[in-house]
């Protein structure tokens, strides 16, 4: 609370007071008695001879009341011969200025204008102090306000940076599923196109002509897998060494597929995924590629270990980095 707050009732009666004693001085103590009282004077003798000039003695006139004007008759008064003039001792001129006076102030209005200029100039203190108070107050709300705005506007500021993270991870979720579907659909038009070539053209039957079947087991048709390469001589699960390693790499024939060791009491299908440069030399290998039916670690590591140590044949009109697969048949004995 303000020092104007906490001393409310004083100021209050401390300016009722004051407006009282003033109203009383004013219809009690400054005023001018009326009818003015009448100017008293003295006698004043101007010379110091024996001789004098008029018949009469003047008296001292004494005015206690205002004098009342009364009508008279006009006079005339018997011509007076004046005396023949006597030889006197010259007196010097006396000149006596008359100090006058156009207004009185007395203590007491002294004091009263002194008291009403304290007056003034506190209650002009009062005001100047409350108004600072008040600018003081109206800075205060000013600034909070104004740190409640940048609260406010960093607020909605970082809303809009998480709308735009939570819509950018959505647009690469969605594109990273639009990839993976467009792989997908890839890869089933590559075993379709395969599968189309291995029982399409060269013999292998269609609906328009009659089969002659291919393969080298008993009964005769076609042998062989749709993961298979369509352009491999072997007769195993898609061109390999039919002891349960497969491959398809793009025609490309193995001179080396090491069989990996087998790590424990399970059976399945690793499915790795190889990269070849043109010299035959696998040089990357990720097993689990679709068509796994195994998920251990230890099968995958076998199966990688001996991906990466497989050779293939020289192409020199391969392409830099030719991608394939190599199928390992983990099978109990």
């Amino acid at each position: 609370m303000s020092y104007i707050g906490e001393h409310r009732k004083g100021f209050v009666g401390t300016i009722i007071f004051h407006v009282v004693v003033l109203i009383l001085l004013l219809l009690f103590g400054f005023f001018t008695p009326l009818p003015l009282p009448g100017e008293e004077g003295i006698l004043v003798n101007f010379g110091n001879t024996d001789q004098g000039s008029g018949p009469q003695e003047p008296a001292p006139s004494r005015q206690t009341a205002p004098p009342v004007v009364q009508e008279k008759k006009e006079v005339t008064p018997p011509p007076v011969t004046p005396p023949p003039p006597t030889p006197s001792v010259s007196q010097p001129e006396v000149k006596e200025e008359m100090m006058t006076q156009d207004f009185e102030e007395t203590v007491a209005i002294d004091a009263a204008k002194k008291k009403q200029e304290e007056e003034r100039k506190r209650l002009q203190e009062q005001e100047n102090k409350r108004k600072q108070e008040e600018l003081e107050r109206q800075r205060k709300i000013d600034q909070e306000a104004q740190r409640k705005v940048e609260l406010e506007r960093q607020r909605l500021a970082e809303i809009e940076r998480q709308r735009l993270a939570e819509e950018a991870e959505r647009r690469r979720q969605a594109e990273a599923e639009r990839k993976r579907k467009e792989a997908e659909q890839q890869k089933i038009a590559e075993i379709n196109n395969r599968a189309s070539n291995a029982f399409g053209a060269g013999g292998a039957g269609t609906s328009d002509s009659e089969s002659m079947g291919q393969g080298v087991t008993f009964p005769g048709g076609n042998q062989g897998s749709p993961n298979g390469s369509a352009n491999s001589d072997n007769y195993g699960d898609g061109g390999g060494q039919g002891d349960g390693i497969s491959y398809d790499l793009g025609g490309r024939s193995h001179k080396s597929l090491p069989k990996p060791n087998y790590p424990g009491n399970e059976d399945g299908i690793v499915v790795v995924t190889v990269r070849v440069d043109k010299s035959g030399k696998v040089i990357s290998a990720e097993p689990g590629a679709r068509g796994s039916t195994i998920s251990s670690a230890q099968f995958l590591n076998e199966a990688r270990q001996a991906a990466l140590k497989a050779r293939f044949n020289e192409d020199p009109s391969a392409p830099a980095v030719q991608q394939g697969t190599i199928t390992y048949r983990f099978v109990l004995d």
